[in-house]
């Protein structure tokens, strides 16, 4: 009767095991704090017609303001070519003919004053905030 007592305690014992009868209590799930993600996307500005005559409003908008992380699109929509080059080298576009536009991303808060070289009249501002 003992043998049998035994062999049965050790079914059940197996039975337990490999059912999942026991477990050992798990640790509650940790939750992380998301990251929020740094602004994405692209914010026009537009050298109008006759950009070289518009001095401070050559670039509309101007300034614009955008987040850390935005990209700015530059397109030429006059007849002639212009460029948009920072004041302190952050960047330049090279020329940029009729059509053809430039980006660049800002990646640090600041004040970004720029022009065209080919026409230092015309001046324009990014804020990054």
């Amino acid at each position: 009767m003992n043998s049998l007592r035994l062999s049965l305690l050790t079914i059940v014992s197996i039975l337990l095991v490999g059912c999942g009868g026991y477990s050992s209590p798990s640790p509650s799930p940790i939750t992380p704090t998301p990251t929020p993600a740094p602004a994405t996307g692209s914010t026009p500005v537009s050298i109008p017609m006759n950009a070289r005559t518009l001095g401070p409003s050559a670039f509309n908008p101007s300034p614009v303001t955008i987040a850390v992380g935005t990209t700015v699109r530059w397109t030429n929509d006059d007849t002639i070519a212009h460029d948009s080059t920072s004041n302190t080298n952050v960047w330049a576009s090279g020329n940029m003919n009729p059509g053809a536009h430039f980006d660049f991303t800002f990646q640090t808060a600041g004040t970004y004053p720029y022009h065209c070289t080919i026409h230092p009249g015309m001046t324009g501002t990014v804020v990054v905030q």
